[in-house]
């Protein structure tokens, strides 16, 4: 049966008009963003498919456009519609990160980076610049590496800073594998970042590991040392 044709109150859009989009389920939303299904399914069939498929929403948003368009029903206009609703809901849930604001903890990193990281297949190393009175200046993407390595050198790391005469840095990566422990790698890297900004003048707060539920964070665990 076409959507159109079953009761009123059971139509996702027009239960998100009625109810509010809270009330709906995840295959409903993505049928509303959908719109139509494919040959022998409604749309609500084709959401539930993707995401029996790709292993609920989080799964969904790792998933390229190459990936979605192999899908019967999925055309290149619906992949990037389902990639950009997901990355608004991502950003939208991380917390405020602005020019100006300052960071009193890792956490506060943590709750901002979460949303943007979390279930991303590849590493991405991050630098927090901040000024004088550890306000926020801007952030900067240092690399993007594999599912497993993000190659980072100490050069590369502090460009942005003395570019925008940062006086203390943060550090933020996150690891694909959801688990956040810091491996030896890690460890090595973040003591010659240290060594790097004692000679430069320029202070290494913190640098914070995102998982997909919690983080690390080497100065709470007292690990900048160089």
């Amino acid at each position: 049966m076409r959507i159109t044709s079953w009761p009123e109150d059971e139509r996702p859009r027009e239960r998100l008009m009625r109810y509010g989009a809270e009330t709906l389920t995840d295959g409903q939303l993505l049928a509303v963003l959908l719109g139509t299904g494919h040959v022998g399914e409604s749309a609500l069939d084709l959401g539930v498919s993707l995401l029996t498929r790709h292993g609920g929403l989080s799964g969904l948003g790792r998933r390229s456009i190459r990936e979605l368009c192999a899908i019967p029903g999925i055309g290149p206009a619906k992949a990037a519609l389902l990639i950009a609703a997901l990355e608004v809901g991502k950003r939208a849930t991380s917390a405020p990160l602005t020019s100006g604001q300052r960071i009193t903890s890792s956490e506060d990193v943590f709750q901002h980076y979460r949303p943007l990281m979390r279930g991303l297949r590849r590493e991405i190393f991050k630098v927090i610049l901040l000024d004088g009175k550890n306000a926020i200046i801007t952030d900067v993407t240092v690399s993007e590496g594999s599912l497993t390595l993000s190659i980072v050198h100490p050069r590369e790391a502090f460009v942005p800073a003395v570019k925008e005469s940062a006086a203390a840095v943060i550090f933020v990566h996150n690891h694909p594998s959801g688990d956040p422990e810091a491996s030896p790698e890690d460890r090595a890297l973040t003591r010659r970042l240290v060594s790097v900004g004692e000679i430069m003048g320029i202070r290494v707060l913190d640098h914070v590991i995102i998982g997909d539920r919690r983080y690390v964070s080497f100065a709470d665990q007292g690990w900048l040392t160089p």
